[in-house]
């Protein structure tokens, strides 16, 4: 039985804001007018004029020769424009430029804008000359660009409908542009699908008319099942990001072409259920709560990044369990929380906030009175990790003698001094400060007992975890007068967002309290904004482990010209044997493999060479324990 032959596919694609970042003769403008005194105002004409041709809102004839008067350009200019424009090339056709080789007798470039600055920039991405149609501009004889060749059908309205019409395109006929012209195609019934592209500006006039939308190249060759340079578009990775991540973390993820949604507060269980269903990666920081009721519901999830230090609230467990990896930030914000504590020691130790809030009812007490120096007095830190070391220099470097207790081995920064027990640094110290972590067993860790073995006048500081302390005890000895001072900037519970009322039994008492904001600066925050997304993105794209808190740490070279493939499964005996077998009997030649387990799960990254049966894939899936396959390239 005979089959019907394909037909001939043709990729008509537009160049300004498409091929390219920008609208050129905008950029010509920014060249030709730069010593103009009225610039800004001129440049800004240009660009109303350029959106409302694009949004086929006006003659494009007449907007064409307006702009063309407004940039008072020469022949000499164009140089400039074109060495500007080669360093604009949309990302997404820059990582995709292997497909105009490859479909070089398929891809025309069709466009309004100029032969004089296009042609320079596509050809050197395979497009052929010949392929290439767009107006041409007309100069005087010093070389001033007048005008430009009003015989050409791209100069006049519906000009491109003009164009493809004189093309005669025997075959399906693809548009991908962002401007309500390149809709227009479609519209006249000259081409079968028209793309909106939306990578670099999204005009609404177009998105409404458009069946198909392009965030970038990549989503549009994924859609047609065409040759592309990475596994998966990345603007199909959806990120999520709850309560108030910094801007610097939003920047990087759409930055890289992910879409990402902001929601200002924490969720609560079933809400975000809902909400992360179709969710590549999620962004916390300490109130929201990742269950495995929220995890069995992430069915797209790779990673949740935690833009704080802390990870007891995610299960971590069931996160592994889903191949799902986390990462935190354990460095970013230790500075800011150090210098708090340094700074309520102080304020603390000097009577600061009662003196305060007794002027500020008219009352002058000036007395030295429990007023002290922090020099040469007993700093205890419990829990000597990132925070409490870095601490220790400090109050240090300020005189204070430093006691800590940890229930691990560290090694003692400068001249503190390490207690065998808790007993025993509570007993020394005129200041307590806590920096342990989440972890369940360190709940209540310090209650009525140890304010107990505690010295009158001490003061106490907690800016580690809320439910550390039992809050109770820390009134009831703050009521007794057997604490100086206290600051606590953690609690058992923490309002969800601002406009929630904060209830606790310490509002009233003589304690500084503060919202949980010990690494709230913009230095740490916009630190975290970075490390986290970083790290996030180095594991979508390479597969890279490290640093992360569940997965087996990996630290993995680039990849070039292979195919990684990545395997998490759990940790028992034989799984690398099977593995390794499935490629041997598909006979791929491997380029590189990697191994690290964990007492949960081993995580196997393999490069191989490009060609490979599909089946491969499917055989891999379905090796017996294994949790997640990835195939990055």
């Amino acid at each position: 039985m005979a089959t019907t032959q394909e037909k001939t596919k043709y990729f008509i694609i537009d160049f300004d804001s498409t091929f390219t970042k920008v609208e050129a003769l905008d950029e010509l403008g920014e060249i030709s007018l730069k010593d103009h005194p009225e610039k800004d105002q001129i440049l800004k004409q240009i660009a109303d004029l350029t959106n409302l041709g694009m949004e086929g809102k006006s003659s494009f004839s007449e907007n064409l020769r307006k702009r063309i008067d407004l940039l008072q350009a020469n022949k000499r200019h164009l140089d400039p424009l074109i060495g500007r424009l080669r360093t604009k090339v949309s990302d997404s056709i820059k990582r995709n430029s292997h497909f105009f080789p490859e479909f070089a007798s398929q891809v025309f470039i069709v466009s309004s804008g100029f032969r004089e600055f296009i042609e320079p920039i596509v050809t050197d991405f395979g497009v052929r000359k010949e392929n290439i149609y767009a107006n041409t501009f007309e100069y005087d004889q010093h070389g001033n660009i007048v005008g430009f060749d009003t015989k050409n059908v791209l100069s006049q309205d519906k000009g491109k409908i003009e164009q493809l019409k004189k093309m005669k395109l025997d075959g399906e006929v693809y548009v991908i542009g962002d401007g309500y012209t390149d809709y227009e195609i479609k519209e006249a019934g000259l081409a079968d699908k028209f793309y909106a592209f939306t990578e670099n500006i999204a005009r609404n006039a177009v998105l409404e008319k458009a069946e198909f939308i392009a965030p970038s190249f990549d989503e549009f060759l994924y859609q047609n099942n065409l040759p592309m340079v990475i596994s998966y578009p990345k603007n199909r990775i959806k990120v999520l990001l709850l309560e108030n991540i910094h801007p610097a973390a939003v920047k990087l993820f759409k930055e890289e072409g992910y879409t990402v949604e902001i929601i200002a507060g924490a969720l609560e269980e079933d809400e975000l259920c809902e909400k992360i269903k179709d969710v590549s990666i999620l962004g916390i920081r300490s109130k929201t709560m990742v269950t495995k009721k929220v995890l069995d519901a992430a069915d797209k999830l790779l990673t949740i990044g935690a833009f704080c230090i802390g990870t007891n609230q995610i299960d971590l467990k069931a996160a592994v369990a889903k191949g799902v990896a986390v990462f935190n930030a354990p460095y970013s914000n230790t500075r800011s929380v150090v210098e708090l504590v340094i700074g309520q020691t102080i304020m603390l130790m000097r009577g600061t906030i009662p003196k305060s809030n007794a002027m500020h009812e008219g009352k002058w007490d000036k007395s030295a009175k429990n007023s002290y120096e922090i020099r040469g007095k007993k700093l205890g830190i419990v829990g000597y990790g990132n925070i409490g070391s870095q601490l220790s220099v400090l109050a240090e470097a300020m005189g204070m003698e430093v006691y800590y207790y940890d229930i691990v081995e560290k090694l003692q920064l400068g001249n503190a001094k390490k207690c065998s027990t808790l007993k025993e640094l509570l007993n020394i110290a005129d200041v307590v400060s806590l920096h342990v972590d989440g972890r369940p067993s360190n709940k209540n860790i310090i209650g009525a007992k140890e304010f107990d073995m505690m010295k009158k006048n001490v003061i106490f500081i907690n800016l580690a975890r809320g439910h550390v302390v039992d809050i109770d005890a820390l009134a009831a000895n703050l009521k007794s007068g057997k604490i100086l001072g206290a600051a606590v900037d953690v609690f058992p519970y923490e309002p969800k967002n601002n406009d929630e009322e904060f209830v606790n039994v310490l509002r009233g008492l003589p304690v500084i309290l503060t919202p949980h904001i010990g690494g709230s600066t913009e230095e740490a925050q916009f630190n975290i904004g970075q490390f986290v997304p970083n790290r996030i993105i180095e594991y979508i794209n390479t597969g890279n482990t490290f640093q992360s808190v569940n997965f087996p740490n990996i630290q993995l070279p680039e990849l070039k010209d292979a195919h990684r493939l990545m395997h998490l499964h759990e940790n028992v005996p034989g799984i690398m044997a099977k593995i390794n077998n499935v490629l041997a009997a598909n006979n791929i030649n491997i380029l590189g493999q990697y191994l690290k387990t964990n007492e949960q799960v081993g995580y196997v990254i393999t490069d191989i060479d490009k060609k490979y049966d599909k089946e491969l894939i499917n055989e891999l899936k379905n090796i017996q324990h294994t949790i997640k396959f990835r195939i990055l390239y």
